[in-house]
C-alpha cells in the first residue's frame, strides 16, 4: 500500500520552476591576489557556460555625478600621492590575460571606484551576475588590522545584495595532523 502524497510547501500559489543561470560570474580582484580566485571563478563560469567579469575596485576614488548627468571617478584626496591607477589596472589585466587567455572562457576586465562591496554589488546588479566570487585575505597581522578597519568585503556583499557570494580561501589554516604513534 502506498502512502498518500503530502502537500507541497506553499510558494504563494506558484510552483517553483528552476531557471537556467545565464548571468555572468563576477569576480572581485585585488593587486597581488593569488590566481586561485581567478581559477575558481573561471571554472565556475566555464561550468555554467557564462561569461566571467573580473573587476578591480580602486578604493582611492569615489563616484561623483556631474551636472550633465555623467558619473565620474574622482580621487578621495586630489593632493595625495598618485598611485598610478591605470598602471595598477593594466598590471592586473595583464596578469589575468596570462592566466585566462587560451582557456576558451569569455572574460572581461573592468576598473570600478569606491567601496568594494558597493561597487561590486552595483556591477552585479547592472550585469545581472549569477554569483560574485571573492577571495579571503592573506593571513597575518596586517590583514587582521585591515579587516578591523574596513571590514570584510565578502561579509558586506552577503548583507547588501541578494546574489550568492562564493568566497575562495587563499591561505587556509593547515590541517592539524595527529602524530603517529611510535
Amino acid at each position: 500500500m502506498t502512502e498518500p502524497e503530502k502537500p507541497a510547501p506553499s510558494t504563494g500559489g506558484v510552483p517553483y520552476a528552476p531557471r537556467k543561470i545565464s548571468g555572468p560570474v563576477l569576480m572581485g580582484v585585488v593587486p597581488g591576489q593569488p590566481l586561485a580566485v581567478a581559477h575558481r571563478a573561471a571554472e565556475l563560469a566555464y561550468s555554467l557556460g557564462v561569461k566571467l567579469v573580473c573587476a578591480y575596485v580602486d578604493v582611492t576614488t569615489y563616484l561623483a555625478e556631474e551636472p550633465d548627468g555623467r558619473v565620474e571617478a574622482r580621487p578621495i584626496d586630489p593632493d595625495g600621492i598618485d598611485d598610478d591607477i591605470e598602471g595598477i589596472s593594466a598590471s592586473i589585466a595583464g596578469h589575468l590575460r596570462e592566466a585566462l587567455d587560451g582557456t576558451g572562457i569569455d572574460w572581461s576586465f573592468v576598473t570600478l571606484a569606491g567601496d568594494p562591496a558597493r561597487a561590486l554589488g552595483r556591477l552585479a546588479e547592472t550585469t545581472d551576475a549569477s554569483v560574485i566570487v571573492v577571495g579571503t585575505r592573506e593571513r597575518g597581522l596586517g590583514a587582521r588590522l585591515e579587516e578591523l578597519l574596513v571590514g570584510s568585503v565578502a561579509v558586506h556583499l552577503t548583507h547588501r545584495q541578494h546574489r550568492p557570494v562564493l568566497v575562495v580561501p587563499l591561505a587556509p589554516h593547515p590541517r592539524h595532523q595527529p602524530k603517529a604513534d611510535h
